[in-house]
C-alpha cells in the first residue's frame, strides 16, 4: 500500500459540530508510504480514534478513508486480517498486551506467527530499549513504560507499509523515548514504511514530512 486518503472523514460524535478547527477533520489529506507523520492534538479530539479508523477497528465515522484509492468500508474480515498482517502495525495507545505472559513471550508470539525477525534482532531491541534483565519477566509487574517498550518490539515484528504509534513515549524518560525513535526510523527506513505517531504532548522525536494539528 502506497497512500492512505482522508475524504471530508470524521467521528460521527463531531459530526453536528459546525466550527470545527482541526486540520484533518473535514479536510482532503493523504499519507504517503515513506514519509513520517505527527498528529498533534488535545485529549478528547479523537487522536485514538483515527488509529482506529486506521486500522479498520472502528466504523463510527462520516466520509471516506481509503487505501490505494478503495474506500477500506468495502475491506471484509478476511482483506482486514491481511492487511493487518502485512501492512499496518499498530502501537496502541493502552498497549493491549496479555498480562499474564512474560515481556518475551508477548513478542514471540507475534513473531512466531509473522516469523518476520530473527531472534538476535528481538534480543538487540530489548537490550537497546534497556528492558533485557526484564524479558521472563510478567508483564502485568512490569512498569507502563517498560510495557510501552515491549508493545513497540512487538509491533516492530511484522511487515508494515505503515506503522502507527499512539503516545508511545507517555511513560518514558527522554534517552529511552529517543532509543524508541531511533529503533522506529531504522525499521520504517529499511522497509521503505511510513511512520505515523500523535502526541498530546511528549512528542517521539523523529524528522516529520508533516504535522497535523487534530
Amino acid at each position: 500500500m502506497n497512500i492512505i486518503s482522508l475524504v471530508n472523514t470524521i467521528p460521527e460524535v463531531f459530526a453536528s459540530v459546525e466550527d470545527l478547527n482541526s486540520e484533518v477533520w473535514r479536510q482532503q489529506i493523504q499519507l504517503e508510504k515513506g514519509c513520517n507523520y505527527l498528529f498533534e492534538a488535545n485529549s478528547g479530539t479523537g487522536k485514538s480514534s483515527l488509529l482506529s479508523y486506521l486500522y479498520g477497528f472502528r466504523r463510527d465515522y462520516q466520509g471516506q478513508i481509503l487505501f490505494d484509492d478503495v474506500d477500506i468500508s468495502s475491506f471484509n474480515i478476511k482483506k482486514w486480517t491481511d492487511i493487518r498482517k502485512k501492512t499496518l502495525s499498530l502501537l496502541w495507545q493502552e498497549l493491549r498486551l496479555f498480562p499474564e505472559l512474560t515481556a518475551w513471550e508477548n513478542v514471540v508470539i507475534k513473531n512466531n506467527i509473522t516469523k518476520f525477525q530473527n531472534k538476535k534482532t528481538i534480543e538487540t531491541w530489548f537490550e537497546q530499549l534497556g528492558i533485557d534483565d526484564k524479558r521472563e519477566a510478567i508483564v502485568d509487574k512490569m512498569s507502563f513504560g517498560q510495557q510501552q517498550r515491549v508493545a513497540l518490539i512487538r509491533a516492530l515484528c511484522q511487515p508494515f507499509d505503515f506503522i502507527m504509534v499512539d503516545e508511545p513515549i507517555s511513560h518514558l524518560d527522554s534517552m529511552n523515548a529517543d532509543v524508541m525513535a531511533e529503533i522506529i526510523s531504522a525499521e520504517a527506513k529499511r522497509q521503505g514504511a511510513a511512520v505515523i505517531v500523535t502526541s498530546i504532548g511528549k512528542r517521539l522525536e523523529l524528522q516529520y514530512d508533516h504535522i497535523f494539528k487534530l
